[in-house]
C-alpha cells in the first residue's frame, strides 16, 4: 500500500499573464500597460486569458477560484500543472517555479506532486472502477499488488465498496465522480486540482460530494485549487476565495471577507442574497467581556449555529470559547440577528447569474 507521506506545500502565484494569440510576447508590454481585453481582441486578434494573477494559495487549505463563464478560472488552474504555458510570470509549487521546469522534471512533477479532477469524469470506458482508481499509479510504476491494494482503500473510502468490478457505465454520476476523486488521492499528491469538479452532478448529489471532500480533507490537509462558478459551493469549501473578471482578480480573502467587505459593487451583487448566517463565524462578532448567563458556543461555529443553541436554551447571549475552552467574549442574539441581515444592493449593478 503507497502511504501518504508527503509534505506539505503551497502555492504561489505571481504576476500572471497569458494571452492567446501567435505572437503574445508582442503584445504583453500593452497589456501591463492598460489595453483593454476588448482591444487586443478587436484590432490585434488575441484574447486575454490572464491580467497580472497573484494568488497565495496556502499549505493545506482549500482555494477555491471562482468566477462566470470566460472569465479566467480555468485557463488559472491549468497553468498550475502547466498543461497551459504563460506569457509572463511565475507559479511557486514549494522552493519551486514551475514554469522553470524542464520537461522531465514537469513529467514527474505532474505524476507525483499534482493530480487533477475533472468535471467531465475522464474515467477509462474499458477500466473497472479499482482500475480507474489505479491508474496513476500504473504509470508511477507501481507493482500491481500495491497499486490495487492502495486503490481498494480509496475505493472504499469513498464510498464505492462493492462496486469496484463495475465499469463506468454502470455507475450514476455522483458514482463516476467519486472515482475520480479516489484515482487522485490514491496518487497521494499533496495538490489536487479540481477543475468545477462537482458542477455536473445534481444539487443533492453535490451536496453529497461536498460533504465528502470536507470530510477527506479533515483528515488529509491536501493543498486543494478548486474551481466553481458557484457561490455557495465556493463559501461552503474555501478556506480561501479569488473571484475572477475578464481574466483579473477582483477581490481574495476569506469568504467572511468578501461577504461583508465587499471590494466593489460587482462582489456586493454576487454576496447580497448569500445566507450570511452560514458564512460568518462567532469570532467575528463577538465583543469583550466578562462571561454571561448563557451557553457556551466554539469561536468558529458559524451564527447560524448559535442562533439555534440559543433559541433552543431560551437565552439571548452565548459566551464565546477557544477550541481549548478559554473564554473570548461574549455573543448576542440582537447582534446575530443584525449580522444576518444584507446591505441593500442597487439592482443596476447585479451581473450575470452564476447559473
Amino acid at each position: 500500500m503507497v502511504e501518504a507521506a508527503t509534505p506539505l506545500v503551497g502555492v504561489a502565484v505571481k504576476n500572471l499573464y497569458k494571452i492567446f494569440g501567435p505572437t503574445p510576447e508582442k503584445f504583453l508590454q500593452p497589456v501591463r500597460d492598460g489595453m483593454s481585453k476588448q482591444e487586443l481582441r478587436d484590432t490585434h486578434g488575441h484574447v486575454l486569458g490572464l491580467r497580472d494573477i497573484s494568488i497565495d494559495m496556502p499549505a493545506g487549505a482549500i482555494q477555491v477560484v471562482m468566477g462566470l463563464s470566460g472569465s479566467g478560472k480555468s485557463t488559472l488552474i491549468r497553468h498550475i500543472n502547466r498543461l497551459i504555458d504563460p506569457t509572463a510570470g511565475e507559479i511557486w509549487v514549494g522552493a519551486d517555479d514551475v514554469v522553470q521546469m524542464s520537461a522531465r522534471r514537469l513529467l514527474r512533477f505532474r505524476r507525483e506532486r499534482t493530480a487533477m479532477v475533472f468535471q467531465k469524469f475522464a474515467l477509462f470506458p474499458h477500466m473497472t472502477v479499482v482500475e480507474n482508481a489505479a491508474f496513476g499509479l500504473q504509470i508511477q510504476h507501481i507493482s500491481p499488488k500495491k497499486r490495487h491494494a492502495c486503490a481498494m482503500r480509496w475505493v472504499e473510502r469513498v464510498g464505492l465498496k462493492g462496486y469496484e468490478d463495475n465499469y463506468p457505465n454502470q455507475l450514476s454520476g455522483g458514482m463516476q465522480q467519486r472515482v475520480g476523486l479516489a484515482r487522485a488521492l490514491a496518487n497521494d499528491a499533496p495538490i489536487l486540482l479540481m477543475d468545477e469538479a462537482f458542477s455536473a452532478l445534481d444539487p443533492l448529489i453535490r451536496g453529497d460530494m461536498q460533504s465528502v471532500l470536507l470530510d477527506l480533507q479533515q483528515e488529509l490537509s491536501k493543498t486543494i485549487v478548486f474551481i466553481t462558478h458557484d457561490l455557495d459551493e465556493a463559501l461552503r469549501l474555501g478556506d480561501r476565495i479569488a473571484i475572477l473578471r475578464d481574466g483579473e482578480v477582483v477581490q481574495q480573502g476569506t469568504g467572511q471577507q468578501i461577504v461583508l467587505q465587499p471590494a466593489n459593487d460587482y462582489i456586493s451583487s454576487f454576496v447580497k442574497d448569500v445566507n450570511r448566517g452560514r458564512v460568518i463565524r462567532c469570532r467575528t462578532l463577538m465583543k469583550t467581556g466578562a462571561p454571561v448567563q448563557g451557553p457556551e458556543v466554539d469561536a468558529s461555529m458559524v451564527i447560524e449555529e448559535a442562533a439555534r443553541l440559543l433559541s433552543g436554551v431560551g437565552q439571548e447571549a452565548a459566551n464565546v470559547v477557544s477550541s481549548k475552552g478559554r473564554h473570548l467574549g461574549t455573543l448576542s442574539m440582537a447582534d446575530i440577528i443584525a449580522a444576518m441581515v444584507p446591505p441593500n444592493v442597487e439592482s443596476s449593478t447585479q451581473p450575470t447569474p452564476l447559473s
